[in-house]
């Protein structure tokens, strides 16, 4: 599943005409990367939630086949937040699945997601400067909370759809519900040093383009 439903407010006025998915670094859009890194992994199902000018992501990617792939979408008439938007899309997403954030450029290879049969494992990076703090320790493969040091969530995860059972639709934010978890021991991880940018800002998607 690629989440591609926010607004970007931050990345405004850009995101006023175009979804910021569709926002071109090196010569291609966003979602484009993802998509094509999915299909080399040998994914060949993918779920595409819409919001915020959703129709433009749709009529540019169509069915998928120019991707090889088989694009589905989940329609959000509001943005229903990262666990919400999961949560409405689980009929199309199975059992297993691994879920991207639209607006990272990263060159992690997908595969390695496959290795995962945890009720949730997230791919953490190095802290960038935009989040010095970190989200989450990681200890032998276990996410925890308050060990130090912490790194960034990347929006790069493999979950199992009962991760999400307890919810009930609407909009809800992943956060809480990864927090909970990770208190638990129950949330693996990985640390990734490869290439991985958070394209939050004008000026991180201006440093992607220089």
């Amino acid at each position: 599943m690629i989440l591609a439903a926010g607004r970007g407010e931050r990345m405004r006025p850009l995101t006023d005409t175009v979804p910021k998915p569709l926002l071109e670094v090196q010569g291609k859009p966003l979602i484009v990367h993802h998509l094509e890194a999915l299909s080399r992994a040998g994914f060949t199902g993918i779920v595409v939630n819409l919001s915020w000018l959703g129709n433009q992501i749709r009529n540019f990617l169509g069915n998928g086949t120019n991707f090889n792939l088989a694009i589905e979408y989940s329609d959000e008439p509001e943005a229903l937040e990262t666990a919400g938007g999961i949560l409405q899309a689980l009929p199309l997403l199975g059992e297993r699945f691994i879920v991207v954030n639209a607006d990272i450029f990263t060159d992690y290879e997908f595969a390695r997601l496959r290795q995962s049969d945890s009720m949730a494992h997230l791919v953490l990076v190095e802290n960038p400067q935009h989040n010095p703090g970190g989200d989450f320790s990681l200890a032998d493969s276990i996410l925890g909370n308050d060990a130090s040091p912490r790194y960034t969530f990347s929006g790069i995860a493999q979950y199992r759809s009962s991760f999400f059972e307890e919810l009930t639709p609407g909009k809800q934010a992943l956060e809480p519900l990864l927090r909970a978890a990770a208190t638990r021991q129950q949330v693996t991880g990985e640390l990734f040093k490869g290439r991985w940018t958070d394209i939050g800002t004008l000026e991180r998607l201006q440093v992607l383009k220089a």
